[in-house]
Order: structure tokens, then C-alpha cells, then sequence
């Protein structure tokens, strides 16, 4: 079993603090995406202004030609949950790689469950699911590489 360092038994550094800020940050994010995600039809009315500006800049200044609407949500949906992948390594302390790996899909399911059952004017989607679960993943990748990093320059020290 992999440990994180702010987990490792034994360790003199407290984690409290890194608890701390992830659940700080964790919270409003998760509230923020449940708010995107769950929300009536007026407020993704909004969303195309924001889509336009996304897309004339990759389009117009980045000349990425290439990136539709389908192509960008599928992107967005990939690097919105990443930090969720990220919080859930920070906050489970057992099992943190498997527990973590299952909080992203866990979310996105139950969010594409909510859409599907009580939500008539949103779509519901595996593909967001998939896409959600990759990023989540790659939160969760990044976060134990990272800490894994530390701690062979800490046992350097």
C-alpha cells in the first residue's frame, strides 16, 4: 500500500493544515460544481456568450481550427474534475489511491443519475461520466506523483 507523506505514520509534520486547506478549498468546489451541473435551464442560457469567447479565441488567436463545441466540452468536463481527483487524494487518509480513484466517477455518476431522473432539461451522458472519471484520474495520478516526489526528496534530506 502507498502512503501519502502528509498520511505516513510516523511522520513529526503535522497534516492537520493540509486537511485544513484541502476541505477549505474541497468544499466550495464540489458546491460549485454540483451548482454547474444541477442547475436550471437559466443559467447554462448564459453559457453559450462564454462558449463563443472560448471558442473565437482558440479558433482566431491560437488557430486551433480543430476544437468544436463537442471537442471543448469534452476537455472542460476532463480538466473540471481533476481537481476533484487532487482534493480526494489530500483528504482520504486510508487507502488513499483507491478510495480517490472511485471519488471522480463516484460524483459524476450520481450527478448524470440526478440529471437523468429529475432534471427533464438537462442531458444526461456517459460520455461526461468517462470524461469526468479521466479527469478525476488524473487528479489522483498528479497528486500521488507529486507526493511521492516529496518524499524521496525529503528522505534525500
Amino acid at each position: 500500500m502507498t502512503t501519502s507523506p502528509i498520511t505516513r505514520p510516523g511522520t513529526r509534520r503535522s497534516s492537520a493544515p493540509v486537511l485544513a486547506f484541502a476541505a477549505v478549498l474541497g468544499l466550495p468546489y464540489v458546491i460549485g460544481i454540483l451548482v454547474l451541473t444541477l442547475t436550471p435551464r437559466g443559467f447554462q442560457s448564459r453559457m453559450p456568450e462564454v462558449l463563443d469567447l472560448v471558442l473565437g479565441f482558440a479558433h482566431h488567436t491560437l488557430g486551433w481550427d480543430w476544437l468544436g463545441f463537442t471537442k471543448l466540452e469534452l476537455i472542460a468536463n476532463v480538466l473540471v474534475f481533476a481537481p476533484i481527483g487532487v482534493l480526494a487524494f489530500m483528504l482520504l487518509r486510508t487507502r488513499p489511491i483507491i478510495l480517490a480513484l472511485l471519488v471522480g466517477p463516484l460524483l459524476s455518476f450520481g450527478v448524470e443519475l440526478v440529471q437523468a431522473t429529475l432534471l427533464p432539461h438537462r442531458v444526461a451522458s456517459l460520455v461526461d461520466v468517462a470524461a469526468n472519471s479521466l479527469g478525476a484520474t488524473a487528479g489522483v495520478v498528479l497528486a500521488w506523483s507529486v507526493a511521492t516526489l516529496a518524499r524521496a526528496l525529503s528522505r534525500r534530506q
